[in-house]
């Protein structure tokens, strides 16, 4: 057994470091850019006077950075060859995460809007598994070059976590499908011009299998935003959404009449296991901060890093560490390997324990830089804000808990769900 990271991807992060200096920082510290990742982020990332939104010139500059990355090679990473990627493995998007997060705030990595300069693009890769060829003709180039995108409208204001209870309905008419609901947390909708609305097409509650994915122009007669829900970490770029008589033609279902929760499935795996690893990755950062302060900071008239009650909370976080660094590696080689379905509990795993070590970290790093750290000066607390969303979307940790020992009672399979493809 080999645990070293593999040589190339090691090569590769050098190779990504030089372009964050050559090309990221210096765009970072142009026209006060700094503004959106000192003190004043929060003030600056986001546009009070239109109800929290994210402010334009934010998300003008995130579009920046990620044009750069694309035209260096880097942005298209985890994609096939044929569409300008590297055919980047699991393993390979697990450590750029963590390498990021560990380098703290800045224009590289900001998971406050899921942007990287190594993009992980989940609507592309959906489209390239389940798109039609119509559909893939259409979406493939615009979503290449970021010029179309689709919000998720899974969960719904009184169906969270259980999506298989949800009660947007599509009823046949005509020469397609009539669908009236509301989705909430619709991440990213302020801007997507199209929203995939799960609706229930056939079956009965509860059951898997009968909801069927519609890529629903927000053009449409019927879409609304009806509000953007403001959070613990602002700017808001979650809306909740009203469905009412939107009809759409067949040409609007994704991935086939009634799968569509088993193809987003395919792709949970994916999201979880990078976001662990950014977890981990801010964690870690958190921990080498304080642990540099601690070696300086010097109350008394001797170094904080000589008090035990400094020294051990941080030993047992960087040991978690260690231990889950270990398990995120082995589950995102494995899902190369053997594939996404075949080690499912372990990501969930990983996600959960995570998601907690980092908010825990955050708030150790607040409680040894003091004063400092509960500032707005120091990044902790945004991460903890950040963090602590991790730990109810994507599955809540209850939810992670629940997938777990599923596989454990034998309650589950470590297989793809019928009617997903595999590889």
């Amino acid at each position: 057994m080999d645990f070293d990271i593999p040589e190339d991807l090691q090569d590769y992060l050098k190779v990504l470091d030089q372009f964050i200096l050559d090309e990221i920082k210096p765009l970072e510290q142009e026209n006060d850019n700094i503004r959106f990742f000192d003190h004043r982020r929060e003030d600056a990332r986001t546009d009070w006077e239109r109800g929290g939104l994210p402010n334009e010139e934010w998300e003008s500059l995130l579009r920046e950075a990620r044009q750069r990355a694309d035209k260096a090679g880097h942005y298209r990473y985890p994609i096939d060859k044929q569409y300008g990627g590297q055919n980047g493995t699991n393993l390979g998007m697990a450590v750029i995460r963590e390498h990021f997060a560990a380098m703290g705030l800045g224009l590289h990595n900001d998971l406050q809007n899921e942007h990287s300069i190594v993009g992980n693009n989940v609507g592309l890769l959906l489209m390239l598994a389940y798109g039609t060829p119509s559909q893939q003709a259409e979406w493939v180039p615009l979503l290449l070059e970021g010029k179309r995108g689709f919000a998720f409208g899974i969960t719904e204001p009184d169906h969270g976590s259980d999506a298989t209870h949800m009660e947007t309905n599509a009823v046949r008419d005509g020469d397609g499908w009539r669908i009236n609901g509301e989705k909430t947390w619709n991440t990213g909708i302020h801007k997507a011009q199209y929203d995939m609305i799960m609706a229930r097409t056939s079956g009965k509650p509860g059951d898997g299998e009968g909801i069927t994915a519609f890529l629903v122009p927000m053009k449409a007669e019927g879409m609304k935003v009806e509000e953007m829900l403001w959070t613990f970490n602002m700017p808001t770029d979650h809306g909740r959404v009203s469905i009412t008589d939107v009809h759409v033609d067949d040409s609007a279902i994704f991935g086939g009449e009634g799968r569509g929760l088993q193809v987003v499935q395919h792709f949970f795996n994916e999201n979880r296991i990078r976001q662990a690893a950014s977890s981990l990755g801010a964690a870690q950062y958190c921990i080498n901060e304080s642990v540099a302060y601690a070696m300086k900071r010097k109350p008394f008239g001797k170094p904080l890093s000589s008090n035990q009650g400094i020294q051990f909370p941080l030993v047992e976080l960087q040991a978690q560490c260690e231990m889950l660094r270990a398990l995120i590696h082995k589950t995102a080689w494995q899902m190369d390997k053997y594939g996404n379905f075949m080690v499912s509990d372990k990501v969930s795993m990983c996600n959960y324990i995570a998601n907690r070590l980092c908010c825990d970290a955050a708030d150790r790093a607040m409680q040894v830089h003091g004063g400092l750290g509960y500032s707005r000066h120091k990044p902790f607390e945004h991460i903890y804000r950040h963090h602590r969303r991790y730990r109810i979307t994507e599955g809540a940790e209850e939810i992670q808990m629940r997938r777990i020992a599923g596989y454990m009672f034998g309650y589950m399979n470590q297989k793809a769900p019928k009617g997903v493809k595999v590889g």
